[in-house]
């Protein structure tokens, strides 16, 4: 129930970054939410494989390259979804970066999981 719950917030997160970047737009409500699924799914099997190999370059940019890597998955979400289109590269890197802020702030506001009523 709780991974539900996290995946309408991070729908919502989408939302409010496509309200406040004219150069993201979401279609709708259930577009939000095959793109937040898509993100959810990028981000937990493509991402970990991209950070280790660009883990020198990485390390280089004392981490910055990281803003890199989650702006180009952002940007390859889009760009799969017909309903959620990001404008760019740039759009990207600050779509995420809103992303990751909304959609943390949203499940921080959700009770611990291992805490009942």
């Amino acid at each position: 129930m709780r991974l539900i719950l996290i995946w309408l917030l991070n729908a919502c997160a989408l939302l409010a970054v496509a309200y406040l970047m004219p150069s993201i737009k979401v279609a709708s409500f259930g577009s939000a939410l095959i793109a937040a699924l898509l993100l959810g799914l990028v981000n937990t099997a493509l991402r970990p494989l991209l950070v280790l190999l660009t883990l020198p370059v990485t390390l280089l940019t004392l981490g910055l390259f990281l803003f890199v890597l989650n702006g180009l998955m952002f940007w390859l979400a889009g760009s799969m979804l017909e309903g959620f289109v990001v404008g760019g590269f740039w759009s990207g890197v600050f779509g995420a970066i809103l992303y990751s802020i909304f959609s943390s702030i949203l499940s921080s506001a959700l009770p611990a999981k291992g805490r009942s009523k």
